[in-house]
């Protein structure tokens, strides 16, 4: 790191301490992201999800939950009151600053 960048933090961290003195709910206006991968899936209903044993059964069976091989990344940006924004990356988009515009 250079002398310039050490500068550029130094200055950096002290406007944050001089808004947050400023503002006692600075931090709860800060928004944080946070990333996951998970697999792609279709939630079917449990009646939807049932089907028939045998003509000799009278009730239904529920299909075993099989998980999917499509993964896809979910992007959730968030303040200290809850969930502002979430967001399924659509298949083969790659994630970078374009996406988030």
């Amino acid at each position: 790191m250079t002398p310039e960048q050490r500068e550029d933090r130094v200055t950096s961290c002290q406007d944050i301490i001089a808004m947050a003195d400023a503002d006692k709910n600075f931090l709860n206006k800060i928004i944080t992201r946070d990333e996951t991968s998970c697999f792609v899936s279709d939630p079917e209903t449990k009646r939807q999800s049932s089907e028939w044993v045998g003509e000799i059964s009278l009730g239904r069976r529920k299909l075993k939950f099989q998980r999917s091989r499509i993964k896809t990344m979910l992007i959730i940006f968030i303040v200290s009151q809850g969930v502002v924004h979430k967001e399924f990356v659509p298949e083969g988009k790659t994630v970078d600053a374009e996406f988030y515009k």
